[in-house]
């Protein structure tokens, strides 16, 4: 039984702020990331509007629980909102250099979202209909997702 799609659906580039540390709160170090901006390609192209950002925290054991909001312009101009919540978790000294800016392989550590997606498009409208899970990168200011449609 094949329980996602066998490509990505869609490809997501998320430009991102540098990382505002909030230090420890009772649920763990908070952190927020801005998103400024990036590109979306595959069944859906557009850009990603500057506004969005991923409220993280790092629990105690080290792992990052990810929450992102964050609208995309398709380019018939119909406007996405994108919801996304997942971890982040590997070896620490993976995700040190991670932190570091450093570019790391992304198959030495686990990223992973659940992704919804909500339009008032009725050519887009299949979108308000799917569960996505996607596979993350991590770069130095940027995020790339590819995202698959849960079958």
């Amino acid at each position: 039984m094949t329980l996602i799609s066998s490509e990505p659906i869609l490809r997501v580039n998320a430009e991102l702020a540098d990382i505002l540390q909030f230090g420890p709160t009772p649920i763990g170090e908070r952190r927020v990331i801005n998103i400024l901006g990036g590109t979306v390609t595959g069944k859906v192209t557009g850009q990603i509007l500057p506004g969005g950002a991923d409220w993280q925290f790092i629990r105690a054991d080290g792992a990052a629980h990810v929450e992102a909001r964050y609208t995309i312009r398709s380019d018939s101009g119909a406007l996405i909102l994108v919801s996304s919540e997942g971890i982040r978790h590997g070896p620490p000294e993976v995700l040190a250099r991670l932190l570091t800016g450093e570019a790391v392989d992304p198959s030495l550590y686990y990223f992973r979202t659940c992704m919804r997606f909500e339009t008032g498009d009725r050519e887009l409208d299949w979108l308000n209909r799917v569960i996505a899970i996607a596979r993350g990168q991590r770069d130095k200011n940027a995020v790339k997702l590819d995202v698959y449609e849960v079958l």
